[in-house]
């Protein structure tokens, strides 16, 4: 069954609504364009049927839903949390959720996009392209890492090292911001690519050619440790990236 995630975190970055739904836009545009198959016709978060709303993925549209779906108090502390799903034939059910605009100093944002499918398997074109999808998700959202797993890698991560879920961490391809791209070492199993704003994916799948092994991953990550580019962002927040 495929279960992959693409996903992205950063620290305390006050946005208005308008600004988050340009973020937003912009990246079901590029997703888009990535593979129209899959990322075509979105819907609102509801009962998860095709009953649910369809939403144009247009700044105005997406900008009445985030504060549609948002009511509460404190919503420029506490941020904007919303998400969509799309799921087309042929093509696996992805599932977009982002919390952003919090200027908590203890409440991480962040954005993801979930792959899941009994049909589709990871030799699908999309799946070989989640780091691409990542370096989109950062460019976007400009998030301070990010990483592409599935459940067995993320498992293994977290249980060696200890981690929580909002921890940095490499997957079968990380994101690190330019303050981590700076730390990260030479000579990973993985291609190098530089990205807007000074940050790097390392692509451990090497283009989505290869699949890299658990205890490759988990070296992967043990070297980016001890040179620190995994390090936690300190708490309280007092910006959005190391």
């Amino acid at each position: 069954m495929l279960n992959v995630v693409v996903n992205g975190f950063w620290g305390l970055r006050g946005e208005s609504v308008p600004g988050i739904a340009e973020r937003w836009s912009g990246t079901l545009t590029a997703l888009k364009d990535i593979d129209g198959p899959t990322f075509d016709v979105w819907h609102e978060a509801g009962d998860d049927l095709p009953s649910d709303p369809v939403l144009e993925p247009s700044v105005p549209a997406l900008a009445e839903y985030i504060e549609r779906k948002n009511t509460g108090p404190d919503l420029d502390v506490v941020g904007y949390t919303t998400s969509l799903w799309v799921q087309n034939p042929a093509a696996a059910r992805v599932s977009m959720a982002i919390h952003a605009g919090s200027t908590s100093h203890y409440a991480v944002n962040s954005v993801s996009l979930a792959f899941r499918s009994r049909e589709v398997d990871e030799t699908a074109e999309v799946i070989r392209r989640a780091p691409e999808i990542l370096r989109l998700l950062a460019e976007n959202w400009e998030i301070d890492a990010g990483q592409v797993y599935d459940r067995p890698q993320y498992r293994a991560v977290a249980e060696r090292f200890d981690l929580a879920n909002s921890d940095p961490r490499c997957g079968r391809a990380v994101f690190l911001s330019a303050g981590r791209a700076a730390l990260a070492p030479e000579g990973l199993p993985g291609t190098y690519v530089r990205t807007a704003h000074g940050g790097l994916v390392i692509d451990l799948t090497r283009g989505g050619t290869e699949s890299p092994a658990i205890e490759t991953i988990i070296e992967a990550n043990t070297r980016l440790r001890e040179a620190g580019a995994l390090e936690k962002l300190p708490m309280p927040f007092d910006r959005a990236t190391f």
